[in-house]
Order: C-alpha cells, then structure tokens, then sequence
C-alpha cells in the first residue's frame, strides 16, 4: 500500500471483533495552527494531542454544528481549546505560563500530565441555537489524555474505548542549507460494539462500575475486546507519524489476521470560523461602557485568539 494523504480521517471497522473506530495523520493544518503562535515545544506538542484527540471525536458525531474539547486546570498550561466545526474545521490555541512551562523543561518535568496539572476536562456538543447543548466532564487528576478520554467513555457513555495519540517535530533541512521544522501527529480509536448490550457494558468495567443488573461474573472480560486492546497496545508512536507507513498501513498490520474494512477518507482542515460579521455581533452585544473600555487610538480591536485575524473598527458603528 502507498503512503496515504496527510489531514484525513479513516473511519474502519473489525466486524470479526465487534470494534469500530477511526484514525487520523495530520500534517499541514496542524503546521497551520501552531505556525500562527510562537509555542513552547512542550506545550506545542500537548496542543497537538488534543487536536487529534478532538478530530477523532468530532468526526465520529452525526450532527451539524460544533464539538468542542478544553481544558481549564492550574498546570503551566491553565487552557487549551480546540473546536471542530461540521464538517471538516479545526482550530484550536492555549494559552501558557512561560515562566512556569520553561521552570518545568527545565526540571526535566515537561509530560502532559505535569503541564496540565489538575482541573476538568470538558467536551461540548453544540448543534445551533434551537438545539439544546450537551456537555460532558470529567476531572484532569495528573492523567495522561489518553487515559482521560478512556475514563470519559468508560464513566459517561459507558462504551469500552482504547485509542492511541502521538506526536512529532520533524525538522528538514532545504536546498538553502537552512532547516525548517514540521510538525505531525497522529492517532488511533477503537470502541467495542458489539450486538450484545450486556457484553459490552460488561466488556470494560470494573467490579464496582458494573450497572446494576449486569451479570458479570467475575469480572471475565470479553476476549474480543481484550484482543482489540491488545493489538493496540502493539502500535508505536513512529507509526502514527511516519508518512511512509500511513493510515491504511497500520490498519492492515493491525487487523488483517481478522480482516478490517475501511470507509472513504474524510478532510480535515485548518479553518477559523471568525469573521467580521461575528465578531460585530458580539461587540453590539456589549453596552455602551462596555465597548468605550474597548476604545483604543480611536477605534477598537480584536483579535482572535485562534487564527490571530485582526478586525478594527470605529466606534460610531454601534451608535
């Protein structure tokens, strides 16, 4: 198989073990993102780690509207916010204590874990103004995002989750002799589905988490679900950021002893949803005092916090 194109989502399916999910290798639009903010690498890297994670997420939901991931804890990096708009946009940022991030590379401290800290992480699904939003929690304790996001689905959808993220700065050197860096990241999902409710209820769950009237006696969990965990356990991070190896090659390696069927890939795209005509809106929203606070040189400015876009206008505009 030939490498296959980066900023593209793979939906599969491993019918033989009752598993669905998905897997994404992104290149560009995340040099898109991270190219716009001057990121320490460490946090440049935990950044990446929730794009992927909310593309494999966002992708997956049957809806027109927005899903949102973002943490707010007391780590070095207090917020990351990353939206995936219907039906391919991703933007995303984090805001950062230098001080506090560079004293945390410096003790060699520079994890995920260490540079969140503790606080929630939430994930919102919002399907426009007559629909009512949706918002799940869970606690950031000094966990890794993967084993967030398995706790989220084990606590919250009660669907057994595994999935893999990783990523990369790979630096290259051009015909000028200087080098220029590119980031990938990559990662993988897997949910246990089977037809079944009561095995896959049962499938992931311990003892004390078993919904009431569930059977499972002593905890045997299901050997499909444990063959699924298992195999990725298997994948390395190289391989979820290694062009050459792509996504279909690493589904093929994984489970074409059981045979996995894969769907047409979909885009993702580094794409700010601001505009003027919004941001407009959210200011004649505001009170008068409001926005005379807002009064800068004259004319008042904002930029977004996501794609760095700069709007400018004149304060007459809202009388």
């Amino acid at each position: 198989m030939g490498a296959d194109p980066l900023d593209a989502v793979v939906p599969f399916q491993v019918d033989a073990l009752d598993a669905r999910g998905r897997a994404v290798m992104v290149g560009p639009m995340l040099d898109g993102i991270l190219d716009r903010h001057n990121y320490p690498e460490s946090v440049a890297r935990l950044l990446g780690e929730m794009i992927v994670l909310t593309v494999l997420l966002g992708t997956s939901l049957k809806f027109n509207g927005k899903f949102s991931v973002q943490s707010q804890t007391n780590g070095p990096v207090a917020l990351l916010v990353v939206d995936f708009s219907t039906p391919d946009s991703v933007r995303a940022y984090a805001r950062w204590d230098d001080d506090a991030v560079a004293a945390a590379v410096e003790a060699g401290d520079a994890g995920p874990e260490a540079l969140l800290g503790k606080g929630i992480l939430a994930l919102t699904v919002d399907q426009g103004a007559y629909m009512q939003r949706y918002q799940g929690v869970v606690q950031l304790d000094g966990s890794t995002l993967e084993e967030v996001a398995r706790n989220y689905f084990r606590q919250s959808e009660q669907i057994p989750t595994e999935l893999r993220l990783a990523v990369a700065r790979l630096v290259v050197r051009g015909k000028d002799g200087k080098s220029k860096s590119h980031w990938r990241a990559g990662g993988i999902l897997a949910q246990f589905l089977p037809d079944t409710p009561e095995r896959m209820r049962g499938a992931d769950l311990h003892p004390g988490e078993v919904p009431e009237g569930v059977s499972v006696p002593g905890h045997v969990e299901d050997d499909a679900w444990t063959e699924v965990k298992a195999l990725l356990d298997t994948v390395a991070d190289d391989e979820l950021v290694d062009e050459a190896v792509g996504v279909h090659t690493l589904l093929y390696r994984l489970f074409h002893e059981r045979g996995v069927t894969v769907s047409e890939p979909g885009p993702v795209r580094d794409r700010c949803t601001c505009s003027r005509e919004r941001v407009a809106e959210v200011l004649q929203s505001l009170s008068p005092d409001e926005r005379a606070e807002s009064i800068e040189g004259g004319e008042i400015k904002v930029k977004c916090e996501f794609c760095s876009a700069e709007y400018r206008f004149q304060p007459t505009e809202f009388d």
